[in-house]
């Protein structure tokens, strides 16, 4: 009887090894057609082997969502590792709900172990309103400030400077160029004029008939302006090529409206009142129709020309212009805010179009001042008067403004594109 279940046992042992491979019925493992026997694979896995994966941390709010599906629904861990995204294994769903079912939590517990933080979080804030309260203000000076404060930083007896730049960084403060500005930015005075200046541009915006608001300034350009930044491979300079004379000055002056660019005439030298009286004359047959030059009618639009407060802007010679052309009136901007004006943003972008048009090698700098006006859109000029008016409120405030733009230049991460 034992020597017939042995054989039986034997039998059925032999016959379940002869399983089908890949290479057809009745092969040995690793053996292909032919009698030929291929390369065997370390470990027994052959080719399901797979590369550890890294570890991935799941959110309290996950936690929590596990140990609902599984203690209050009556899920298996499996259906509960499911239900989430992204799905988790069932050993990691045991791991959770047994850590509840023993210490009736859901949260993980801190990291702990090393050496705890320096700073507290107050402290860590006081790092971060010197640094508001003086931008300028270097490491070694916020060290020194640390160790002999004896208030806030009173268990503090020695700190490093890899340490301080951590706590900035953690804390999104990061190293910059100075932005200077100037001390009677933000007087009270200048803070009437920008009000009373607003509320000028407010009424003739609501005034019958319609005004049209024309930006106006110029802006100086030579041969050996170029890019400031560049990249090159770590460890050496970046370099450009440049004339080795620079060549005369050539100033823009240009002015543009809600439909684009409407006039810019460059020159060699700078501008005076009558290269200004030439370019109003342009300015005014490119705003005034043929027909209607000579006309002042209550029902025909006028134009505001803003500028600044450049003294041959304000001169007698300018002023009686004006009022020789009543369709044409002329707005100055506030002292120290040129953030009201949109050209000053015009100019920036128009600059970086001459550099493109590349003026040392491939056509004159005059022929390439042209074509970067040109290659301003409409859409542009568009969204750099709404910008301008965005002050607008902080005008009628009366605030303090520091910068030309937002102080806040990328309010969201993904807006800081390089292209």
């Amino acid at each position: 009887m034992n020597n017939q279940l042995g054989s039986i046992y034997r039998q059925t042992t032999t016959q379940s090894c002869n399983f089908p491979t890949m290479d057809g019925p009745g092969n040995e493992q690793g053996q292909q057609p032919g009698g030929r026997r291929g390369a065997r694979m370390r470990g027994g896995r052959q080719n399901r082997g797979r590369g550890r994966r890294g570890h991935r941390r799941i959110s309290d709010d996950i936690r929590a969502t596990i140990v609902d599906h599984v203690v209050n629904h009556g899920l298996t861990m499996a259906e509960a590792g499911r239900r989430v995204q992204p799905n988790i294994g069932r050993s990691t769903v045991s791991s959770i709900v047994q850590t509840f079912r023993r210490e009736n939590r859901t949260a993980k517990l801190p990291q702990t172990g090393g050496r705890g933080r320096l700073f507290t979080p107050q402290q860590e804030e006081a790092i971060c309103t010197m640094v508001r309260a003086n931008n300028a203000m270097r490491l070694r000076e916020i060290q020194r400030t640390i160790i002999e404060d004896n208030d806030v930083f009173e268990n503090i007896r020695t700190v490093s400077i890899s340490t301080i730049d951590r706590v900035l960084h953690r804390n999104q403060m990061s190293m910059k160029q100075l932005y200077r500005v100037p001390f009677q930015r933000n007087e009270d005075r200048v803070k009437e004029i920008r009000y009373q200046y607003v509320q000028r541009i407010m009424e003739l915006e609501s005034s019958e008939p319609s005004h049209n608001f024309v930006y106006m300034d110029e802006a100086g350009f030579h041969l050996t302006k170029c890019r400031r930044r560049g990249r090159n491979v770590i460890g050496q300079r970046a370099t450009v090529d440049l004339p080795g004379q620079r060549g005369g000055n050539i100033t823009m002056c240009a002015a543009i409206s809600e439909h684009g660019v409407l006039t810019h005439i460059p020159l060699i030298g700078p501008y005076n009142t009558q290269h200004l009286l030439n370019f109003l004359e342009t300015l005014y047959r490119a705003l005034i129709p043929d027909d209607e030059r000579g006309l002042f009618r209550e029902d025909l639009p006028k134009y505001v020309v803003i500028c600044d407060n450049v003294s041959f802007h304000r001169s007698n010679i300018i002023r009686q212009w004006f009022v020789t052309h009543p369709r044409m009136l002329i707005e100055f901007l506030p002292p120290y805010s040129p953030f009201l004006n949109p050209i000053e943003e015009f100019f920036s972008a128009w600059r970086w179009k001459v550099y493109d048009h590349q003026p040392h090698t491939q056509m004159t700098l005059l022929a390439a001042m042209d074509a970067a006006c040109e290659d301003i859109t409409v859409d542009a000029c568009r969204g750099w008067i709404r910008h301008s008016k965005r002050f607008f409120p902080r005008c009628i405030g009366r605030e303090n403004i520091r910068c030309d733009v937002d102080e806040n230049m990328w309010a969201d991460r993904q807006e800081r594109l390089d292209v």
